[in-house]
């Protein structure tokens, strides 16, 4: 598989797997498009020209040449400079023959555009019942937020690291967090568990979190009992990183019981307490492994791949 094709098919994947209204996204391309035409020479070279086909910012290839043939992927939630090395010396001392090095949390350019994905988060929380003026208004100053703390990091160090060793790198954030948002959300639409015990056994009985639960990382009640009634429940797994802290008690006032997410901050679940809402954390590795799993399956389809995999991650097929 060309790296060129895996990419297109984690982004289409990713797109068909959104939340959102298919129309909105594609008005969102559309809108690059035109953004495109109306800037001056001098500013189109520090346009990046996936924006006209990826709506998702934390997603890009890093490394590498895109008509490049892929058959073998190292694969890792977190892909850091030990684990480049590792994927060079396995090809030089061993002959793994690895073509690609795949990070779900983004890196490099990617890294740098983390908060931009946060928008969607907006659209998300409308459609629990969360007026969207308010969603959006309390996103801006989350986005913000995050924005200023994304400033100073040094996000060019594993991609230089990789490469100066002759690597090709890719990472797939939001695309992999879709899927594992849509999987969750109709699953549990479907099992609809009363109890928030039975939202916890629907977990268990998932391959990646039954792997945490081994590992002594199962997903957890962190806010009301495992008796309690599951009511409404929003599965909050994508959109960069957790949003407003202030946001909880708009969502209970439009009929979620339970929020289901990956990680939360202490503030975050003080604020969720405060709402009365449950909280169950189902894992945050364990989660990003069951999106990308789910992703890979889809892009899996056109031509198998093999793997090496590290990072926190184990391939999964479905």
């Amino acid at each position: 598989m060309k790296l060129e094709r895996l990419y297109r098919k984690a982004i289409d994947t990713g797109i068909a797997n959104d939340l959102r209204d298919k129309d909105e996204i594609r008005k969102i391309l559309e809108d690059e498009n035109e953004k495109l035409k109306d800037l001056k020479e001098d500013e189109k070279k520090f346009y990046d020209p996936d924006r006209l086909f990826n709506p998702f910012a934390d997603s890009r290839v890093l490394n590498g040449d895109q008509q490049a043939d892929v058959s073998k992927v190292m694969a890792g939630i977190d892909i850091e400079v030990g684990e480049l090395l590792l994927a060079y010396l396995l090809n030089r001392d061993r002959g793994a023959k690895i073509d690609l090095v795949l990070s779900h949390h983004p890196m490099g350019w990617a890294q740098a555009q983390l908060h931009e994905v946060m928008k969607l988060q907006a659209k998300l929380l409308a459609k629990v019942g969360v007026t969207i003026s308010v969603a959006e208004q309390l996103m801006e100053k989350r986005i913000g937020e995050i924005e200023r703390r994304i400033l100073p990091i040094n996000h060019m160090r594993e991609v230089d690291a990789g490469r100066i060793l002759g690597l090709p790198m890719i990472c797939l954030h939001t695309p992999a967090d879709n899927c594992v948002t849509t999987y969750l959300t109709r699953l549990f639409e479907k099992e609809k568990p009363a109890k928030l015990k039975d939202l916890i056994k629907l977990l268990k009985a998932i391959p990646e979190y039954e792997r945490a639960a081994l590992q002594q990382a199962p997903a957890k009640i962190v806010s009301g009992s495992e008796g309690n009634s599951c009511g409404r429940i929003f599965v909050d797994m994508t959109g960069g990183t957790e949003g407003s802290k202030d946001i909880f008690d708009k969502i209970a006032a439009g009929g979620v019981s339970t929020l289901v997410g990956m990680h939360l901050t202490e503030e975050h679940l003080a604020n969720a307490k405060k709402a009365n809402l449950n909280v169950v954390i189902a894992g945050h590795i364990s989660s990003d492994v069951l999106g990308l799993n789910l992703l890979l399956d889809e892009v899996e389809k056109e031509e198998k791949l093999e793997f090496v995999c590290v990072g926190g991650f184990e391939r999964i097929r479905r």
